[in-house]
Parts: structure tokens; C-alpha cells; sequence
């Protein structure tokens, strides 16, 4: 079982690396790429793509720090390892998300209105600026869709922030590409304001990461769904007369759970002790992503 466990894991760590991985080194590819053509080519909303890019570069490289903090073994100070590094670097994706998106809306924006009132030239946009944001597009889709399965099979709370990031950056890139056709088309002034559409996409992701990855620091407690599923598993436990409470907090990938359930007042202490240790054994087996379970069991009330 011991095993087993490493093996799981291991693979489970393997392929977080790779997500985070081909992740940084996408974004150092897409963050030269479109930087340089979107100054060459005239073009702000390929720009200010361009920062995103570098920006999510620099918090890939916290993401590998805070990853590796978070496989440290248990310790005295902390008995249940340090998984809670995975979501402390959830919220530093969040929180370099909406520097980013503040900056390049004010500078977007304020382009955009020079221009537009008169008070600022523009200089013609290429055509490669267009295929630049239509191939970060094609990319971005296929990591996305990579980063989004690893998520959902690790149930990495940085790696799911990760493939929010992506499709964001889908979104604004598409931004980009709109902004830069008008512009090639002659209206020069939206191209710039396109970068101020693409910061809105940034805000709204980083926010939403921030606000799930506080949720968890602050032990939010899950949903309805788990509850539920919980309750049914022990309905199969032999024994237990009535489940009273359900509590679980998120702990990084793992959840700790604590039970309250009654059991028949006449039977002896040996025999609740059985059936906590049976519903104990029950929960690990059905739920891969339950760490520990706390159980309290007390005589059931009669009428």
C-alpha cells in the first residue's frame, strides 16, 4: 500500500512539473515573440499581450519555488506536510495577474484616447503582429486544454489556476487580434483600447483565483456535493445509526475530514471504536483525495 501511494504520488508530482513546466518555457517563447513584433510592428495590443506573457514567466518561476516547497516531508510544526504551498502559489499567480492587468489598462488606455481625440500619431501596424496573436491563440488552446486535464487529475489547486491563466490569455489574445485587424482596416485608435480589453480579461482571472485560493487558506468548507457524497458512503457502514456532522477543509490537494455520528448506546466501547475505525477505512478507500479522518461517536437518541 506504502507502495502504491509513493507511486501515486510521484506520478501525480511528475505531471505538475510537466504542466508548470512546458507552461514557462511556452510563456519565454510567447513573451520574446510577441513583445518584439508587437514593437516592431506598431501594434499596442500585441504589446501588452507581450507583458502578460512576461509577466506569467516571472510567476511560473515562484510557481516551481513554491511546487518544490510544497513536497517538503512532514515535520513537528507542520504533521500534515506543506501542500499548503500549492495554494499560497495559487495566490501569487492571482496577485500577479492583477498587477499585470492594472498596468496594461492604464497604459492601454490612455493610448487609446490620445490617439482617438488626435493628440498622438499612429504608426502602421503589420501584418505580423495579426499572425502572432492568431498562433499564441492556436497554442494557448492546446495548453489549456493539457493544463486543465492535469488539473482536474491532480486536483493541483496552482496547476488549475495555471490553466484559468491560459484561457485567459486565449481570450486576450483574441482581444489583440481583433484590435489589430481594425486597425490594419485603418481605425487606428482601437488597437490600443484592445489592449485595454485584454487587461479586463486579466483583472477578471486573477481576481477569480485570488478569491478560490482564499477560500481554501481560510477553510472554506467544500460544497454541498462532497457532503452528500460522504453521507452516503457511511449510509454502508454497519453500525452507524445516523451521521450528524460532516466537516472538511481543504488541506493543498488533500481534504481532513471530521465526522460526528451515532451508534447504538448499548454496545461496548470496543465496538464503537470497530465502527469508527470501519467508517475511517471506508472514507480513505472511497475518497483517493481524503488525507485524514477525525471521528466522534456518541449514543444514539431515542424518542
Amino acid at each position: 500500500m506504502k507502495e502504491e501511494n509513493e507511486e501515486t504520488t510521484k506520478a501525480r508530482n511528475d505531471a505538475c512539473d510537466f504542466a508548470v513546466d512546458v507552461g514557462l518555457y511556452s510563456n519565454i517563447f510567447l513573451a520574446l515573440l510577441k513583445t518584439t513584433v508587437g514593437i516592431v510592428g506598431h501594434s499596442a495590443a500585441l504589446l501588452a499581450d507581450g507583458i502578460n506573457s512576461t509577466s506569467d514567466f516571472v510567476y511560473y518561476v515562484a510557481v516551481k519555488i513554491f511546487v518544490r516547497l510544497s513536497r517538503m516531508p512532514p515535520d513537528d510544526e507542520h504533521p500534515y506536510g506543506h501542500s499548503q504551498f500549492e495554494t499560497i502559489a495559487a495566490l501569487v499567480v492571482g496577485a500577479f495577474i492583477i498587477t499585470t492587468g492594472v498596468a496594461i489598462f492604464w497604459e492601454s488606455a490612455d493610448r487609446g484616447w490620445h490617439l482617438y481625440a488626435g493628440t498622438a500619431e499612429a504608426a502602421a501596424i503589420s501584418i505580423y503582429a495579426l499572425w502572432t496573436a492568431l498562433f499564441t491563440i492556436a497554442l494557448k488552446i492546446g495548453l489549456a486544454v493539457k493544463t486543465r486535464r492535469i488539473g482536474a487529475t491532480t486536483r493541483n489547486p496552482v496547476v488549475m489556476a495555471l490553466a484559468k491563466d491560459h484561457v485567459n490569455d486565449i481570450m486576450a489574445s483574441a482581444a489583440a487580434a481583433v484590435g489589430i485587424v481594425l486597425a490594419l482596416l485603418g481605425y487606428t485608435w482601437v488597437d490600443p483600447l484592445a489592449g485595454a480589453v485584454v487587461a479586463l480579461f486579466i483583472l477578471k482571472t486573477g481576481v477569480g483565483i485570488l478569491r478560490e485560493s482564499a477560500m481554501e487558506l481560510m477553510d472554506t468548507v467544500p460544497g454541498k456535493e462532497l457532503d452528500a457524497e460522504i453521507r452516503a458512503a457511511l449510509a454502508g457502514v454497519q453500525g452507524i445509526k445516523a451521521v450528524e456532522e460532516v466537516h472538511a477543509h481543504r488541506f493543498g490537494p488533500h481534504f481532513i475530514v471530521n465526522l460526528k455520528f451515532c451508534v447504538d448506546g448499548g454496545l461496548p466501547v470496543s465496538d464503537g471504536d470497530r465502527i469508527a475505525t470501519l467508517a475511517e477505512k471506508t472514507l480513505y478507500e472511497k475518497f483517493h483525495h481524503i488525507r485524514k479522518v477525525y471521528t466522534h461517536y456518541h449514543p444514539e437518541k431515542r424518542p
